[in-house]
């Protein structure tokens, strides 16, 4: 649920980027990228269309390629504006990025241990952690053309998202990391809770 004391909208919406070739791979993007595929590009049309009627009046991006495609989509068809904020890329996976976890555990064979031990504060090497990553969702959340009237659309990624949908609700550590966002799904958050649409 929305804080009251947080300045933002009443209602936000959250949505994760559609289907891209190395979510088919089961390879980490962290701040790389990679192309949606067909069924990403019709998982962005099916949420576009979804949308209309939900008086969203701008949609907010991370700068990286698969959300901005799908947010380009989502904007045209809803003919609102489109900003893109640096803070909603992807958790940063240092120099794990691009990589399966099979090639993760070759290469850093006490990383998936470190990690269950502190999965909130544990950090990528040379990337980021859960908690580095919720302080850059707060200052998002602040950059997301609240002044304009209606409800912001915010396009995003599973890991950033589920710290932006903990700073909305006022989630610990835990109960954000339970968190699921599959490909083209969308969260309305508002303070009654939270609902997929």
């Amino acid at each position: 649920m929305i804080p009251q004391d947080r300045h933002v909208p009443e209602r936000v919406l959250l949505a994760r980027h559609g289907q891209t070739e190395w979510n088919l791979e089961h390879r980490l993007h962290g701040q790389l990228d990679s192309p949606l595929t067909a069924e990403g590009m019709r998982q962005a049309a099916s949420l576009a269309q979804r949308l209309v009627g939900q008086d969203i009046t701008i949609v907010c991006s991370s700068p990286l390629g698969r959300a901005l495609r799908t947010a380009v989509v989502i904007a045209e068809r809803l003919g609102v504006d489109l900003v893109e904020v640096p803070e909603l890329a992807e958790v940063h996976h240092g120099q794990m990025a691009g990589l399966t976890w099979g090639e993760i555990d070759a290469r850093f064979p006490a990383a998936r241990e470190e990690r269950a031990a502190n999965r909130y504060g544990w950090a990528f090497p040379g990337g980021e952690s859960y908690a580095q990553a919720r302080a850059r969702a707060r200052r998002a959340l602040t950059s997301c053309g609240w002044s304009a009237p209606g409800t912001p659309l915010i396009v995003s990624h599973e890991m950033i998202g589920r710290m932006l949908r903990a700073e909305l609700r006022g989630l610990d550590a835990s109960s954000a990391l339970a968190l699921r966002h599959p490909p083209g799904a969308v969260f309305e958050i508002d303070r009654r809770g939270e609902r997929m649409l």
